[in-house]
């Protein structure tokens, strides 16, 4: 990586700052894990602050969106297809009952200048976040984990598959679709989920899609690129209270949407029958059997998305 990441500086204005980059790395490395590792909570914010600090101090040298900070483990860096833009993305917990997300739009620039829209994680103070169109300064927060593109009419829509901790009782995983306005200004959500009930009726459609589960449910949600769709466990409630979704476990069965025109089509039954543990056609998830977060397949993803998203030069 870090070969491919001198060929690119090479052929870019300003290609000595490469040493800079891996110094500035160096030290984002350690308070980037310092922030999730230590055990004094003081800590974990102290080093979440500098953290943010040193990443925007090193995005502003010419050419960064070209350097992949690759080393930064307990950071989501995701691409699109097009690499118009990389997304970075990562959490802070203070204790067990309250974890909230950070992140970043970085913007590919011609100039190689910094063209940079921070997220404002403001979960905490909405009751209704699956209602409305998001700007950067009232972002829904999640640890990105997976990004899909599609187009339909000259438009790019990239929808981003998230992870929260939430709190002590459940976890949540989103959906949310990612566009840009005609001033270029990045927006979270839109009509662009249609859901259907059990019966196949349609219901009003959702600006965003959220599954909240039990902490040890081990729900999945993923893009299957074979079937074009995005595949997640249907829930049960363990004690037939489906409204307390710290109760609500995977049952077997699973749901989907499918890409159609402009909107993900809800697909109420994805099988006809009932797979066992082990058998989806899924991608890993983002936490292991044991609930511990499984940085390496993400850092492995975001590799492979850095690579397949790379400026053509």
């Amino acid at each position: 990586m870090v070969l491919i990441a001198a060929n690119g500086f090479a052929q870019r204005p300003g290609n000595a700052n490469l040493t800079t980059f891996g110094l500035a790395e160096d030290s984002m490395k350690t308070y980037s894990r310092k922030m999730v590792v230590d055990p004094n909570s003081s800590n974990r914010f102290t080093a979440d602050s500098i953290f943010v600090r040193l990443l925007v101090k090193s995005l502003r040298q010419p050419y960064s969106f070209n350097y992949p900070f690759d080393s930064l483990e307990t950071v989501s860096k995701l691409y699109p297809t097009d690499s118009m833009f990389r997304i970075f993305s990562w959490q802070y917990n203070r204790d067990d009952t309250y974890f909230r997300q950070r992140g970043a739009i970085q913007m590919r620039t011609a100039d190689g200048s910094l063209k940079l829209f921070p997220l404002i994680d403001i979960s905490e103070f909405t009751d209704a976040p699956m209602d409305s169109v998001r700007q950067p300064n009232n972002w829904i927060g999640a640890i990105y984990y997976g990004l899909v593109t599609k187009t339909y009419n000259n438009k790019t829509y990239y929808t981003l598959l998230g992870f929260d901790d939430n709190n002590a009782r459940s976890t949540k995983k989103w959906i949310e679709v990612l566009t840009f306005n005609a001033d270029g200004q990045p927006e979270f959500g839109g009509p662009f989920f249609t859901m259907t009930d059990d019966k196949g009726k349609a219901n009003q459609p959702l600006t965003r899609f959220s599954m909240e589960f039990k902490k040890e449910g081990r729900a999945r949600l993923n893009y299957d690129r074979e079937m074009d769709m995005i595949v997640y466990d249907h829930l049960i409630s363990e004690d037939n209270q489906p409204n307390r979704k710290y109760t609500l476990v995977p049952d077997g069965d699973y749901e989907g949407f499918k890409w159609v025109g402009n909107h993900w089509q809800h697909i109420s039954k994805v099988f006809d029958f009932k797979l066992k543990d082990g058998e989806a056609p899924l991608p890993e998830p983002l936490k292991d059997d044991t609930g511990i977060s499984n940085e390496q397949k993400l850092i492995e993803q975001s590799i492979k998305n850095q690579q397949k998203g790379k400026p053509k030069e």
